[in-house]
Order: C-alpha cells, then sequence, then structure tokens
C-alpha cells in the first residue's frame, strides 16, 4: 500500500550552491499525489517531483516549471524513495533544498520523527521488461529486469582518498537507512575557487561536505571508507526517483553522474516498451517487495 507520513516535520539551513537560508517543511499527503514541491516564496506555485521537470544537472538536479526553478532535490528525494514514502507535500521558501550536513541522513530522521503511515491505495511498481542503457564515452548507466531494486555502482577517481570503489546493494527501507543515508557530498580544495566564480557551492563548508586536498581528506574522518560510492548511490536513488515510481530493476552504473543518473530516468520513461506498470497484488509475494508498508492503516 502507499504511504505518506504521520505528521508536520520541519527544518532550515543553507542552499549548497545559492547560500541562501531557506525553511523547508514536510507535510502529509493524500494517496496518489506524488511528492510535490510548493514554494511559499512564489504564492505555493507548485513544482512536481518528475523528470518532465528537469532542467540543470550540473553539480545537482534542478527541476523548473513555467519558469520557477528548484535545486538540489537529490538528497530528500532519496530519503523519501529509499524510505517508501509515496505521497508527500514539501514546502519551501526558497529556490533551493537545504544541504544540511551533506547527506541524507537529517531528512532520513526527521521522517522517523513524523512516522510513516499507510494509506487506502494500493502502491504501484514500474517494471523493468528490457535493458535500458545509456552512455557517455567510458561512463555508462544501465537497468535490467529484476525482481527487485538492486543497485551496483562503481566509481573511479585519480585521487589517493578515493581510486576505485563499488558497492552492490538491494535498497529497501532498511537497508537505505544503514547503509546510505549517512554518506556525504564530497569535492575538491583546489576546485572551490572556480565553481565559486561560476556561482556554485557559495553555501558550501567544512560542515556540509567532505573535502578532499591533494594528499587526502581536507575535513576530519569520513564516516565509511568507501563513502565515496555510498554517496553516489545516494544521489542516483534521488534522480531515478524522478521516475515517479518505485522501481523493480538492476541498475549498473559505472563513472557516472547526475546527467547520466537522470539521462536514464528519461529514457525509462520514453522506452515504453522496457517496462510495465504492475499493482503490488500481482507482485509474486504482495506486501513483502522492497517498499513494503511499515505502519498501520490510515484512511
Amino acid at each position: 500500500m502507499q504511504t505518506t507520513i504521520g505528521d508536520f516535520v520541519s527544518t532550515s539551513g543553507v542552499g549548497l550552491h545559492t547560500g541562501a537560508e531557506v525553511s523547508i517543511r514536510l507535510m502529509p499527503a493524500p494517496p496518489d499525489s506524488g511528492i510535490v514541491f510548493r514554494r511559499t516564496d512564489l504564492q505555493n506555485f507548485e513544482i512536481e517531483a518528475h523528470r518532465k521537470h528537469v532542467s540543470r544537472v550540473v553539480l545537482a538536479t534542478t527541476l523548473m516549471k513555467r519558469g520557477v526553478m528548484l535545486s538540489t532535490v537529490e538528497h530528500l528525494m532519496s530519503a523519501l524513495y529509499g524510505l517508501g514514502i509515496d505521497n508527500l507535500t514539501v514546502e519551501i521558501d526558497s529556490l533551493e533544498v537545504p544541504i544540511l550536513d551533506g547527506s541524507a541522513l537529517p531528512y532520513v530522521e526527521m521522517i522517523a520523527q513524523a512516522g510513516i503511515v499507510e494509506q487506502s491505495r494500493e502502491r504501484r511498481y514500474l517494471k523493468l521488461t528490457q535493458e535500458v542503457r545509456c552512455e557517455d564515452g567510458d561512463k555508462f548507466i544501465a537497468i535490467t529486469p529484476a525482481d527487485e531494486f538492486r543497485i551496483s555502482y562503481e566509481i573511479d577517481f585519480a585521487h589517493p582518498a578515493i581510486g576505485v570503489q563499488s558497492l552492490d546493494l538491494r535498497v529497501e527501507p532498511e537497508a537505505y537507512r544503514r547503509e546510505l543515508a549517512f554518506a556525504r557530498t564530497f569535492g575538491f580544495l583546489d576546485e572551490v575557487e572556480q565553481l565559486r566564480r561560476s556561482n556554485l557551492i557559495r553555501g558550501g563548508s567544512l560542515e556540509n561536505a567532505v573535502v578532499l586536498d591533494e594528499q587526502g581528506i581536507f575535513n576530519g574522518e569520513l564516516r565509511a571508507a568507501d563513502e565515496f560510492v555510498r554517496h553516489k548511490v545516494l544521489d542516483l536513488i534521488g534522480d531515478i526517483a524522478l521516475c515517479g515510481y518505485p522501481i523493480l530493476g538492476h541498475i549498473r552504473a559505472f563513472k557516472a553522474g547526475h546527467a547520466l543518473h537522470t539521462a536514464l530516468a528519461t529514457q525509462i520513461l520514453r522506452s515504453s516498451s522496457s517496462w510495465e506498470e504492475v499493482p503490488e497484488s500481482d507482485l509474486e509475494s504482495p506486501g513483502e517487495g522492497p517498499w513494503s508498508a511499515v505502519a498501520a492503516p490510515q484512511p
């Protein structure tokens, strides 16, 4: 069954790229409404969290509808998708979702505070029936049919603290909380000034990102030795969530990023012959899927 949250929760912080102060409130929403952002600073203008609204993917994923923008949605979207939240209204008073500590963990904690409730409408899945693939030079991302949502991701950075890292994970709420939510965004110290001249990372700091200099980690300890690839998986989940449905398929990615993540989401939706929409009751084990309900039914 579909889910939403049980109560209103809110937080505030700065936008990673704008540096602007922003407040955000998560609110329960009715069945079949999906995830909707509401710009309270612009007469409650609503932007649906859907691939058709993606406009930019430079170091973050930005949505735009009728000229109204909302940037850096991927960490919040990742938390919602990873925990199996189908319906939610997100009130926000600026053009960028706050970066908080650079991971999805603060959003996971907010959702835990609000509680997750089951709704009266059946969940529907997007189930892959054939491969969909996107490539860019030696980089690629592909999804193949599977009866679960699984991600196998490999990165390769010419930096002594990163190098080659890989992660293979069946994504479901407990695995998301344990293996991914804590992983922070990362960047390189020698790129900071150039990015700021390009009006990016104005809100970046040593408190909301893992920063690397030429030798290693510039600002403290990692939360996991492979935190970098874990964050890439976290980002991918936030981007693929823009398909609008929970997915049954196996994603394999190599050296991908927001551009390839969102390209895959686009290609999936365009390739209607490569997937089918499946109600939860038609799965082999209804109620046992990766986003099975976790709370008492609500009207």
